[in-house]
């Protein structure tokens, strides 16, 4: 499978966008890490509504309740990280409302998931051959292991490289990353899946070449929940 640069051009040229948005939530403080996700949990609401509504017109309603498990949960539990943080980069981003914020947690889930997701799209255009799932056609097998294991070496070095292995030891930041790289790819076939049943290539157009919020978020509202529930048991 071929690159395609028009398509990677579009791609990168939002994903920079997207990117600088991310970063200004994640790294001002508390109050605007709040803000961020909460735009993030209702955008990924209004689509999932929209997508249950495609999929099943008459009962749609019924399905409804379930985005509470899908989307809330996960994002609440991210923010949880954030907000109540077990490990602290530097105190400048807490504030007296949230004196406990630090952005380290929420970005080792976000970074692994952005570094597993782009290095399994290289690697996968390059040498990929061996198609991972139906739901998703494009994902190869090859693709999908380089990118994970690519995401593991990038988040144990920057472990290391950023002296917070004092912190937390080395290989609970291996773990996380592969924890992401595993329940991340299964989130974005469940996300996959819900678009074939719908009919549909994107849960919304909000972002040119990337789709919509569940489009961009889906493999981040799979793997929080396991990264808590990693978290609060080593802690």
């Amino acid at each position: 499978m071929a690159i395609n640069l028009q398509t990677l051009r579009t791609r990168s040229l939002t994903a920079l966008v997207f990117v600088a948005v991310m970063l200004a939530g994640l790294f001002i403080n508390g109050f605007s890490f709040i803000i961020l996700f909460t735009i993030v949990l209702i955008g990924c609401l209004y689509e999932y509504g929209k997508l249950i509504k495609k999929i099943n017109p008459q009962r749609y309603l019924n399905y409804l309740p379930l985005s509470f498990i899908y989307i809330v949960v996960p994002l609440l539990m991210l923010i949880d990280l954030g907000i109540n943080s077990p490990v602290q980069l530097q105190e400048q981003f807490a504030t007296t409302t949230f004196p406990g914020y630090s952005p380290l947690m929420p970005c080792a889930i976000i970074f692994s998931i952005w570094i597993n997701d782009t290095m399994a799209y290289i690697v996968g255009s390059m040498i990929g051959k061996t198609p991972f799932s139906p739901i998703s056609p494009k994902k190869t097998w090859e693709g999908t292991a380089g990118g994970a294991l690519l995401c593991i070496i990038v988040i144990g070095l920057l472990g290391s490289l950023l002296k917070i292995t004092s912190f937390l030891p080395w290989y609970h930041w291996v773990i996380i990353a592969l924890i992401c790289a595993v329940f991340g790819t299964l989130g974005d076939l469940l996300e996959s899946k819900l678009k074939r049943m719908a009919n549909i290539k994107d849960s919304g157009n909000i972002m040119p070449g990337h789709g919509g919020f569940l489009d961009r978020f889906d493999s981040l509202l799979v793997a929080t929940p396991f990264v808590w529930i990693y978290i609060k048991l080593i802690f």
